[in-house]
């Protein structure tokens, strides 16, 4: 049933829903599960590694090209992308652009080495609801791809090392994308390329970020509170569908045009 507490704090515009998998709000006019192909974030979205593998890779990274480490304590990484977040850790240690640039495409290279060399030491987590949404979405039909910061190399690896790397047949990746609304343009083309011109494309994330580089790209966003930032903040930032977790969605596949069971 509705939770008339909570649904008040929602923003005006929404619907909520709550169960006990999680609260979800929404648009009136809208299924979580009626559009023609999805584009999911992979890090804080469809899993987790508490090992910190691509995390630490940076920092190993550089220290093989340059022969010292690199900080990221005081660089923003969720909803970033690989490239950006190099960038701004040699913005944020004073490294000028013409110093570390010339060696960009070799610093991504050795970060995707490090990470399939330390893969072992992944601690991956699926996030709730994830496998049975992801089967609920095939079994309707649905194009599934990712769309995520990750270097190429590294995003697949995750998904195989997981097993979840069945389930996509396309992605988008920030190897040629440095600002996510770039990389999320050129995954919605790929989608587009499979479903059709007219097909619905739909961004799934857990950060502002993505909510922000899907509408760039006049997208719709499902935002899923599954990451660093809560359902409430995340509704601050107007995504379409919110959803505590992927479990909640699927709680609440009864729902039709807005109206509980």
């Amino acid at each position: 049933m509705l939770n008339s507490v909570t649904a008040s704090r929602i923003p005006a515009g929404y619907s909520q829903y709550s169960s006990p998998s999680g609260r979800i709000a929404w648009h009136s006019d809208l299924r979580w599960d009626q559009y023609d192909a999805y584009l999911f974030d992979i890090d804080g979205t469809l899993l987790r590694d508490t090992g910190r593998v691509h995390y630490s890779a940076f920092s190993k990274a550089c220290l093989e090209v340059f022969g010292h480490p690199l900080s990221l304590d005081a660089v923003s990484v969720a909803g970033s992308t690989d490239p950006r977040i190099l960038s701004d850790a040699f913005a944020v240690a004073g490294i000028a652009e013409d110093e570390w640039r010339p060696y960009r495409e070799r610093l991504l290279k050795a970060i995707c080495s490090v990470v399939e060399r330390d893969a072992k030491n992944m601690q991956l987590t699926i996030m709730p609801g994830v496998i049975e949404a992801l089967r609920h979405l095939a079994a309707a039909g649905k194009w599934l791809g990712v769309a995520t910061g990750n270097l190429e190399a590294v995003g697949w690896l995750k998904l195989e090392r997981i097993g979840l790397r069945e389930h996509f047949t396309f992605g988008g990746f920030s190897d040629a994308h440095e600002q996510r609304a770039d990389m999320i343009a050129a995954a919605a083309a790929k989608a587009r390329d499979l479903a059709g011109d007219k097909a619905s494309v739909v961004i799934v994330g857990d950060t502002p970020s993505d909510i922000a580089a899907a509408h760039a790209n006049k997208l719709p966003a499902i935002a899923i509170a599954t990451g660093h930032f809560s359902f409430g903040r995340l509704l601050e930032h107007t995504p379409e569908i919110c959803a505590e977790s992927l479990s909640a969605l699927l709680g609440a596949n009864h729902i039709r045009q807005g109206e509980p069971r």
